[in-house]
């Protein structure tokens, strides 16, 4: 027998209540109690169902909406509850099997047809409750941006970011109130943004545009040694794309940078794979700074960072899809509790610049198989008044996916 939806989700667009189906209408003349914001429950009128604004945190609010298993419950969301939204939350702590998601027209998607634009090649994010700082991998030449703001600041600071980073050309457009009464598109470019009293309700539609110099990076491996600060512990940038390559990196999967110096690996883990995680584990607290300095600065500000020593702390972590250990090596235990904690089928990749990790490393390929490489790269430098080949020191590098997976 089929469980009972008890949990509707609504979409609401800003026009209200006048483009709801008549399921939805249903649900909600029918309903015990009603959650939403301000905003939302203001659109309903006089209705029986006991109104509930969301509380802080957002968990205590979940939780109450738990207890009230067997009534019959509504839920409001602006748009698409899906994308960005309250149902994508909720989905995790409720069965599918319980619920019935009902949505509106999104702000994208309204967004894109007022411009457009076609959204299968246009990047979308929010920033609405979100750290500024996750636009900052997006910016890069000819690249179009469909933005939820936090609020009415947000534009301005968007066209601030993009005049620092040398996109100052580019034009960003703000919809205010998308879709319903008091809906504005408004237009300016990022160098004298010159749009104030803006709503809080808007979306920012970004056409970036580089200035000459403009630094910008790509969505790759290997990014240039010059985009990170550091005090000589970076994996440079050649062996940092075979490193990423080896690690395999993919939507969602969880990365333990093991000794993570600067932050290089798991900074390119991030940005290389959407909604991919990583913990940064590092002993060094300046170097701990660095990291949070460059994952603001290249866009994933969300990266967890665990400072102290392997492999000690490495029990408390969340058990990860791929594991690379950069520093720590010959530490006595550190391979045997990320090989321990390591998922079924995830990847190990390790490398080592020293006799004694060398040594390591061809014991533990003799022992659990796997992939041994060594990596030599030479770069042109000067000698004397001609160039010559200069040979960094080589790193050898073994990877191996742990078994018992579908890898």
């Amino acid at each position: 027998m089929a469980e009972r939806k008890w949990l509707t989700v609504i979409g609401i667009e800003d026009c209200g209540l006048e483009n709801l189906t008549s399921e939805a209408l249903l649900a909600i003349n029918n309903a015990d109690v009603i959650f939403g914001g301000k905003r939302h429950l203001a659109m309903l009128g006089e209705q029986n169902a006991r109104k509930v604004l969301w509380q802080k945190p957002f968990a205590k609010s979940v939780a109450e909406i738990g207890s009230l298993r067997g009534q019959s419950v509504v839920v409001l969301a602006t748009g698409d509850p899906q994308w960005f939204g309250i149902g994508a939350v909720l989905v995790h702590n409720f069965a599918i099997a319980e619920m019935l998601i009902i949505p509106a027209r999104g702000a994208f998607s309204l967004a894109a047809s007022r411009l457009g634009w076609s959204l299968s090649s246009v990047q979308t994010l929010t920033l609405h409750g979100r750290k500024f700082d996750n636009i900052a991998r997006f910016i890069f030449p000819n690249s179009l941006l469909l933005v939820l703001s936090n609020d009415g600041d947000t534009p301005t600071r968007i066209a601030s970011h993009l005049e620092a980073r040398g996109f100052g050309q580019s034009r960003i457009t703000v919809l205010e109130h998308i879709g319903g009464a008091l809906a504005k598109v408004l237009s300016s470019q990022a160098a004298g943004f010159d749009l104030d009293e803006i709503a809080d309700l808007n979306v920012v539609a970004i056409e970036c545009a580089a200035d000459i110099g403009a630094k910008w990076y790509p969505l790759s491996a290997g990014l240039p040694d010059d985009a990170y600060t550091h005090d000589g512990q970076l994996t440079k940038s050649v062996v940092r794309a075979a490193t990423l390559a080896a690690l395999r990196p993919y939507s969602g999967a969880l990365l333990w940078d093991v000794g993570a110096g600067c932050g290089s690996i798991s900074i390119e883990w991030m940005r290389v794979a959407t909604h991919a995680k990583a913990i940064a584990v590092e002993a060094d607290a300046g170097r701990c700074e660095l990291i949070v300095e460059n994952a603001t600065r290249l866009g994933v500000p969300d990266i967890k960072i665990v400072e102290g020593n392997a492999p000690a702390l490495l029990d408390d972590l969340q058990p990860p899809d791929a594991i690379f250990i950069g520093g720590g090596l010959t530490t006595a235990g550190v391979f045997d509790i990320c090989w321990q904690r390591l998922k079924p089928g995830g990847v190990l990749v390790a490398n080592g610049v020293t006799l004694e990790s060398e040594a390591m490393l061809i014991g533990l390929h003799e022992s659990h198989g796997g992939e041994l490489s060594r990596i030599s790269v030479e770069q042109a430098a000067p000698m004397g008044s001609f160039r010559g080949w200069k040979q960094a020191k080589p790193v050898i590098q073994w990877q191996v996916i742990k078994p018992g997976g579908n890898a």
